[in-house]
């Protein structure tokens, strides 16, 4: 006999290609990632489903590691629940891992960090254009290291954020890692916050490798942290390169367990 439904909440470890969507959030006239997911749980629950996103990605950012919740009433486990919606999703969005969780747990406000990483490649590929930046770097990973140190710790990203974005209120975000790896050109940048604003990733990639190219290293990275003013960092490097890798959260730790690895 089939299992009763129950009202359950859920835990989502997603993957996506941000290439078809117009961002994370749902909007009326648009593909987004939520909204495909409420589409593909809405078909299972026979009703419509909220689905929150540790992240608010913007339009052509990719994830490797995306965690949304949702609550549902369902006969399916967290096993069940994953195949079903991977069935109905389409293939540039999966569900790479699903868990029961707390009632009240929230994939936004649970989250104690995030982690991002940018990718750029030196020359024109047809394979990389919609996953990475194709611009040649004229500075060396020591100079983006030392050009990023003034983003470690407790600031106001004021200046690295979108106008008209949450940085309007709640500017304050502490990072913990800002680091670049790269070889031949290939460059690699990760990061890792308590919280993001709009465009903050994107807006220190440009900001950072103006600065080391320039010469000016980290001092001019430090007078636009400390400026805020939106008008002294460069403009956001593109959406495509960009990617959410994973969010932890208290007693559980990184999500997803096992993600998508994106080389550089």
């Amino acid at each position: 006999m089939a299992s009763e439904r129950r009202v359950l909440t859920f835990r989502l470890g997603v993957e996506y290609d941000g290439t078809g969507f117009h961002g994370w959030q749902v909007q009326r006239s648009h593909r987004t990632v939520q909204g495909d997911l409420e589409a593909a749980l809405g078909r299972l629950a026979g009703e419509a489903v909220r689905v929150t996103g540790a992240g608010r990605t913007d339009s052509g950012c990719h994830a490797a590691g995306q965690v949304a919740s949702a609550t549902l009433k369902t006969r399916l486990d967290a096993a069940g629940l994953q195949t079903a919606l991977n069935a109905l999703l389409p293939q540039d969005v999966r569900v790479v891992e699903a868990a029961e969780a707390k009632a009240a747990f929230h994939a936004r406000f649970d989250a104690m960090r995030r982690a991002y990483r940018y990718l750029i490649e030196p020359r024109a590929s047809a394979l990389l254009a919609r996953y990475a930046w194709q611009r040649k770097v004229r500075a060396g990973v020591e100079a983006l290291n030392e050009a990023s140190r003034p983003l470690l710790g407790r600031h106001d990203f004021t200046s690295f954020s979108r106008q008209g974005s949450d940085a309007d209120e709640r500017p304050v975000c502490t990072v913990v890692r800002a680091r670049w790896k790269g070889r031949h050109g290939r460059m690699r940048f990760d990061i890792e916050s308590d919280r993001f604003l709009y465009s903050m990733v994107r807006r220190i990639v440009s900001s950072v490798i103006r600065a080391a190219e320039d010469g000016a290293g980290a001092a001019q990275v430090r007078a636009i942290l400390t400026g805020r003013d939106r008008r002294l960092a460069a403009p956001p490097a593109p959406a495509h390169g960009l990617y959410l890798m994973r969010v932890k959260y208290p007693r559980v730790g990184w999500i997803p367990k096992e993600p998508l690895d994106v080389p550089a």
